[in-house]
């Protein structure tokens, strides 16, 4: 059966480029043209519409665009992603920066610690999180411990949840965290209760105005995600992140990614690490 393929004008692609950086942040330069057609053409598909022009009229006034508009944004995200991937931060976390917030949270009797890993696609980023702190912080008491992992993405939130990978996705584990941390079947490896209990998934648009959250951060991850904004969009999402975290607070961005040349209040610690001061 011949599957019904679709063009895309230019006219139209400006219309998606403008939807997509409006709903997401995400700036679609014309080198995305291809990859916006084909990760939308199975939505024309299913819905039974002829051309772009229809689907963007659906997405404007369809009494179902709230919902094709969820559809549209799981489709052009970015989901890539992997356990202990950047290694280095994880190092940095076991190493200088937890067990500093151990020393801390004993001399203040403040024994709380927030990390929101924001953009965290399926799983594996507050996964690894929470095997790092886990390690960190055995044998100590008292101790309120929380991670936050938001995505824009609905489809790439419920798979993560489910902390379910097959075997391929989780060869940078170690065979001890494997062990410690989850149970395997013939087909791949599920998350145990005790981590995923360490962590809440919710859905989050970064282009919001504000957040709902109401307590500050001591750590935030945002890898790999702003290296698709444009420079405004950079900054007022680094002043969103700013405001929810704790003063000496760190946050972590992608190899790729840096802040130089932005207008920022953070301070450079080193390659991607920065602090609030």
């Amino acid at each position: 059966m011949l599957v019904q393929s679709f063009d895309l004008s230019d006219k139209e692609f400006k219309l998606f480029q403008e939807l997509i950086y409006r709903e997401t942040g995400i700036n679609m330069s014309d080198k995305k043209k291809k990859l916006v057609v084909a990760r939308l053409s199975k939505r024309l598909r299913a819905l039974d519409l002829q051309n772009f022009t229809q689907y963007y009229e659906y997405l404007n006034d369809s009494q179902h665009a709230d919902k094709e508009l969820v559809n549209l944004i799981n489709r052009v995200t970015t989901n890539k992603t992997n356990f202990f991937r950047e290694k280095h931060h994880f190092d940095f976390l076991s190493q200088d920066l937890l067990p500093k917030i151990i020393v801390q949270g004993e001399k203040s009797g403040s024994r709380r610690l927030r990390i929101w890993s924001a953009g965290c696609s399926s799983g594996e980023e507050p996964y690894t999180l929470a095997m790092v702190v886990n390690d960190a912080f055995k044998g100590q008491r008292g101790w309120d411990i929380k991670i936050l992992a938001t995505d824009l993405d609905t489809e790439i939130l419920q798979s993560a949840i489910k902390g379910y990978y097959p075997t391929q996705l989780v060869s940078p584990v170690s065979k001890e965290y494997l062990v410690r941390y989850f149970s395997r079947d013939y087909h791949g490896y599920r998350v145990n209760d005790r981590l995923r209990s360490m962590v809440a998934f919710r859905k989050l648009n970064l282009m919001n105005e504000s957040f709902p959250m109401k307590q500050p951060f001591d750590i935030i991850f945002c890898r790999n995600v702003i290296i698709y904004f444009d420079t405004p969009t950079k900054e007022r999402l680094l002043d969103k992140f700013h405001f929810h975290l704790k003063t000496g607070g760190h946050i972590f961005i992608g190899h790729s990614e840096s802040l130089m040349h932005m207008k920022t209040k953070f301070k450079y610690l080193k390659h991607t690490i920065y602090q609030k001061v």
